[in-house]
């Protein structure tokens, strides 16, 4: 596809490919990419249950994997694309990172510090101010988080129930 026509659902589709890659290691979907001129930067997406790391949100594995690729831990000029709304620790990050724009899709109700549960890039202390826009492949993204937690509760009454037959 033309550079031209790389728009930030073209972006926030291959967020989605990355989230989908992480749904099958039973990790919460959620996929991240780091692009700046054009051209991916980096990409990750979560794996703090299969990397027995609590910091591997997708976020954080992008910011990793695009900081090396550049060798500099600065990304200015860089977008975010994000299936989720990121929490407080990932706007950190991205705030340490320089990231210059996110992009989000779905809100994350109980931990979303762009809109949701907080409002941490309208705090007046940051020393870096990013450009956040939310919204984009909203129902992609809500339903392919949606879509895995209902299959992971459909698991547990399945296990529950073959549980008590056993008793």
């Amino acid at each position: 596809m033309p550079e031209s026509e790389k728009n930030d659902e073209y972006w926030m589709a291959r967020a989605l490919e990355l989230a989908a890659k992480g749904a099958l290691l039973g990790e919460v979907p959620v996929g991240a990419v780091i692009v700046r001129n054009g051209e991916e930067l980096g990409a990750g997406y979560n794996t703090p249950i299969t990397g027995c790391d609590p910091t591997a949100h997708a976020e954080i594995c992008a910011l990793r994997d695009a900081a090396a690729r550049a060798e500099n831990y600065r990304l200015t000029g860089a977008t975010l694309y994000v299936t989720l709304e990121p929490c407080t620790m990932c706007v950190g990050a991205i705030v340490h990172g320089r990231i210059s724009r996110l992009v989000y899709g779905a809100c994350e109700p109980k931990a979303g510090a762009i809109e949701s549960a907080r409002r941490t890039l309208d705090e007046p202390n940051l020393n870096w101010q990013v450009e956040a826009v939310g919204g984009i492949l909203v129902d992609d993204c809500s339903r392919m988080i949606s879509d895995f937690f209902s299959r992971r509760r459909a698991e547990i009454r399945q296990r529950r129930k073959q549980d008590s037959w056993k008793e």
